[in-house]
Order: structure tokens, then C-alpha cells, then sequence
């Protein structure tokens, strides 16, 4: 399956020969490659060197390890849906997982598990201990840490593995759970919820568990249940980790479909030689999708410090869905001649250079927009409009409740020079639509 790749990626010109399987199996020796989604992460940083390799490194990479083969002018999901890999993932799912289910909603289910990567897992525990010492009786109430969020970060260094324990036993168990909880649950292993080692829920390391809605910890559940009855996720509510499948859902809506004419060098070149060497130039269509997204984020204060991981994990999750191309800098509050790329906020490019990047990027600003009066003064209007004027798709992304941007000048202000939406699934897709209707109305 390896001895090939390097021709396959060539197929799809890229550049690529032994020295990829050399350093590819250096990788798996130090253990860096577990899953198929690790496998995609470290072939990605071994064959791609600019932003336009990453769309022929993933159909290249579908082709070779799932059997999918993209066409032109067609659309991944639309890849997914007619290949056999598909079908044969299909046909693991329970009757239960399929009934009243759209295409559409199991290919992202099929590419949450295709793109999962292995967690560092330190310490292993035994799922039939904990089970005995489980009550799935206990109630909500009698839980002190009910609906507390947990940092899944420190979580997710231990794995339970449920695997010896009979899977009729684990769903009767965890119907008895359903009936006592009351409320969302992050982290432990008890709750159906995010995180943790329990054996049902999602985003946790649960080996041979139950995966009930959302993603996985790392390709570990034995089964999937695709109901959000559990703990539904609330597009309303502030961007966080049990929403953020939401919102990356909502995301998608600002792909791109891109039309070139290029050259056609082999019938070129063929039709050349056949006209006794008058070459005349042959051309051919070539259809790409495509996401351009440049991120501006404020992460100088306290206010802001809550919502920047998530946001960070919402778009870096992009690189593992879509072929796109993602930009980010940073500011403190507000611009003065330009932006930083990096997060402690070291490099400065000014807003001439930025100006310099495709006016087709769809701009995120991140940021509550509420600062001292004095601090927007008239030059960082300035640039904040040469920004809008160059970027033609640009939105604003306010953590802050909308009722309170109205009590804010400086809130206000930025109002008036972009369309403002609230840092939540919902506001994310109101502002896609927007986006999109602005594309839609410039051509």
C-alpha cells in the first residue's frame, strides 16, 4: 500500500519519491501514526508545500486509502456518496442510525471518523472496573459536577476500554442513564456527554464505547447513534466545544466553486506533431472547490481570553474537512496600520501588504468591539475601511450577548462598517449567508 505513493502523488503532480516513505516510516516508528486521520495529517506535511497542493494531496489521498475517486467538476461529498466505501461504511450502521437520515448528514459522519486522530493516552483503565463501580441508577442531581464543563484536554490523557463488555450490555446501561440525565456533561465517566472515558457520548477515549451524535475520540466507539436527544447542541448559545460541530457545519457554506481555463499540454503537444509541428494551444477546464478564510483575531484581554481556543480549533478543524486556504492574525481591540501574524503579537505586517492577498477571502473578525472610546480613533477607522474596501466578504464575530453591543460607542462605531453577527453556530451561518449574498449580488 506504501511502495506506491510517491507515483500516486506524482499522478496528481505533486512532488513526492522515496524520501517520503523514509520519513513516513520514521513517523510511524515514533509512533505518530495510529489512525487514518494521523496517516492524512503526516503525508500532508510531507507532501505539500503551498496551499494550492492540498487539494490534489486530498484526492490523492482518497483515492489510495479509501477508494474514492473525485472527478472533475465534482464535489467530495458527491465522490463519497457513489463510491463503494461508502456503501460497505454504510452497512455497519444500525437500521436504527439510517431512519429519516440524509446523505449528506452520514458523509459528514463518514469524514468525522475518516479524519479522527490518536490522543496521546498515558494511562489505560479497565471499562469493566468502572462499570462495577457505576450506578446507572444515580440521578442527575445526586451528581455534584452535573452540567460543569470539563477541559477535555485533561481528560483525554487516559482511555477506558470497554471492548470485553457484551454491547447489549453497554446500550441497556446507557438507557438507564438517558432516563436520569437531565442535563450536559463534559468530561467523567458516568454521563452521556463530551469528553471523558464514559462509554457513551462523543469527543471522548472510550475504546469499544457507544458514539451517540457528534465525533469520536479517536475511530474507538463500536457503534454510533446519531441522536442529539442526549444533550442537542444549542446553535444559539456561545461558541464552544459541544457546539462546534455546529458551527464548522455552518462553515462549509463558503466553499467556493472555481472555474479556470488552462492549458492542455499533452493534446497540445500530440496535435502538434500530428499538424507537422504547428502547435496550437489547447485548452481545458479546471474545476476546483475551494475555501479562502483569513481570521482576525482579537486576543489581547481578558474579555476576549474565554473564546480564542475555540475559535482556533473551530478553523484549524477546517484543514481536515475542506482543501482551503486559512490566514490568521491578531490585534488587541483594534487595528493601528495593520495586524500581526503571529499570537503573541511580534510580527507586524501592515495593511498594504495584507491588502496584497486575494480580494475573494472571506474575512472572519473576531472580537468584542468594546473598548475605550479614544482607543478607535480616527486613523484605525481608516484601516478598518481600506480592509473592507479590498475584501469585498468581511463579517464580524461578537462573543458578547447582541442586546449588550448596543450600549457600547465604540460597539456601535464598528457597526456601522460591517455586518455584525453574534460568535455562535447560528450567527457563524447568518453570516455565510451574508457572505454568500454579497458574492452572489458582485457578479
Amino acid at each position: 500500500m506504501f511502495d506506491k505513493l510517491p507515483a500516486i502523488f506524482r499522478s496528481f503532480d505533486l512532488n513526492s519519491d522515496v524520501r517520503t516513505l523514509l520519513r513516513l516510516r520514521q513517523a510511524m516508528e515514533k509512533g505518530l501514526v495510529k489512525t487514518l486521520g494521523d496517516l492524512f495529517y503526516v503525508l500532508k506535511g510531507l507532501v505539500t508545500t503551498a496551499p494550492t497542493d492540498i487539494g490534489p494531496f486530498s484526492k490523492a489521498f482518497y483515492a489510495h486509502f479509501l477508494a474514492i475517486d473525485i472527478q472533475a467538476g465534482e464535489t467530495l461529498e458527491e465522490a463519497i456518496i457513489r463510491s463503494e466505501t461508502f456503501d460497505e461504511w454504510k452497512k455497519k450502521l444500525s437500521t436504527d442510525d439510517l431512519v429519516d437520515v440524509e446523505d449528506i448528514d452520514l458523509v459528514n459522519q463518514f469524514l468525522d471518523e475518516v479524519h479522527l486522530t490518536s490522543y496521546d493516552i498515558k494511562n489505560f483503565l479497565s471499562g469493566k472496573d468502572i462499570l462495577d463501580k457505576d450506578d446507572p441508577s444515580l440521578t442527575d442531581k445526586e451528581n455534584p459536577d452535573a452540567g460543569a464543563e470539563v477541559d477535555r484536554q485533561n481528560i483525554l490523557d487516559r482511555m477506558a476500554d470497554y471492548r470485553d463488555i457484551p454491547l447489549e450490555e453497554l446500550l441497556e446501561r446507557m438507557r438507564e442513564v438517558a432516563k436520569q440525565q437531565k442535563s450536559k456533561h463534559s468530561g467523567g465517566d458516568h454521563w452521556i456527554g463530551t469528553g471523558g472515558v464514559s462509554p457513551y457520548g462523543h469527543g471522548g477515549a472510550a475504546a469499544g464505547g457507544i458514539r451517540v451524535g457528534g465525533s469520536g475520540g479517536g475511530k474507538m466507539a463500536r457503534a454510533a447513534i446519531n441522536n442529539r436527544n442526549f444533550y442537542p447542541a444549542d446553535a444559539k448559545a456561545p461558541l464552544k466545544d459541544d457546539n462546534i460541530d455546529a458551527a464548522l457545519a455552518a462553515l462549509k457554506g463558503i466553499e467556493e466553486g472555481t472555474s479556470d481555463i488552462i492549458l492542455d499540454i499533452p493534446i497540445t503537444i500530440k496535435e502538434g506533431l500530428k499538424q507537422g509541428g504547428i502547435f496550437l494551444p489547447y485548452e481545458k477546464e479546471k474545476r476546483q472547490q475551494r475555501i479562502q478564510v483569513i481570521l482576525m483575531i482579537d486576543n489581547g484581554g481578558w474579555s476576549m481570553s474565554p473564546y480564542i481556543r475555540t475559535v482556533q480549533k473551530l478553523f484549524s478543524k477546517m484543514k481536515t474537512r475542506f482543501a482551503h486556504d486559512l490566514k490568521t492574525y491578531y490585534f488587541h481591540n483594534t487595528i493601528y496600520g495593520g495586524l500581526y501574524s503571529d499570537a503573541a503579537r511580534t510580527q507586524f505586517d501592515k495593511i498594504e501588504k495584507i491588502n496584497l492577498q486575494d480580494k475573494n477571502y472571506s474575512v472572519f473578525v473576531i472580537g468584542d468591539a468594546d473598548m475605550a472610546p479614544y482607543e478607535l480613533h480616527r486613523s484605525s477607522v481608516r484601516d478598518w475601511q481600506k480592509l473592507k474596501k479590498h475584501f469585498k466578504r468581511m463579517a464580524w464575530l461578537n462573543p458578547m450577548d447582541e442586546r449588550e453591543w448596543y450600549h457600547s460607542m465604540t460597539c456601535s462605531a464598528i457597526m456601522q462598517m460591517f455586518p455584525m453577527f453574534e460568535l455562535s453556530p447560528e450567527g457563524i451561518e447568518e453570516a455565510v449567508i451574508e457572505m454568500n449574498r454579497k458574492r452572489t449580488s458582485s457578479k
